[in-house]
């Protein structure tokens, strides 16, 4: 079963059993208790939906405007207050999480390999300027203008097909 339909199914279940009960509060003003509970199930869906605020600013509003809605019913003004500001810090510290993690490096296919250091596995008997080299968990065939050796580190400059260009660490760091 969708998860979504059965947290809408399970909000509007309490929701409505809670309204059914008989206090002087709930009764009292029944459209104020919706507007805080989807506040505050939009605040939960913030966290866990990547739309960057737009659920848990609306999830603020009608939180808020639900409890302005019970001040009818005694609810006291700073109470009410204090959780606006407390569910907008909320939200805040929600949208920097979820903007730290939006740059991030490429990880695979030529951006992830450009540039990468790693030592060298073997080298070709008759041609020492062809080996084998294990990056990013696949062993690639590399070649280089300069003759290779076994553990020397070299730097992926670029990709020809399944061929790996390198130089030598020390080469590029010259400025080859």
């Amino acid at each position: 079963m969708n998860t979504r339909c059965c947290a809408i199914a399970l909000l509007m279940l309490s929701s409505g059993s809670a309204l059914a009960a008989d206090t002087g509060l709930l009764v009292a003003n029944p459209l104020g208790i919706w507007l805080i509970t989807f506040g505050i199930a939009f605040l939960i869906a913030e966290a866990a939906l990547p739309n960057y605020g737009v659920i848990g600013l609306g999830g603020i509003v009608m939180f808020v405007i639900g409890a302005v809605i019970l001040t009818n019913a005694e609810m006291p003004v700073p109470l009410m207050i204090g959780l606006g500001l407390v569910s907008a810090l909320l939200l805040i510290f929600l949208l920097i999480r979820a903007l730290k993690t939006r740059p991030r490096q490429n990880v695979s296919g030529d951006a992830g390999l450009l540039d990468s250091v790693t030592p060298v596995l073997s080298v070709q008997v008759d041609d020492a300027r062809y080996g084998w080299v294990h990056l990013q968990g696949e062993r690639w065939q590399v070649s280089s203008t300069e003759p290779l050796h076994i553990g020397q580190p070299v730097r992926v400059v670029a990709r020809k097909g399944l061929l790996l260009e390198v130089a030598a660490t020390d080469a590029v760091a010259a400025g080859e």
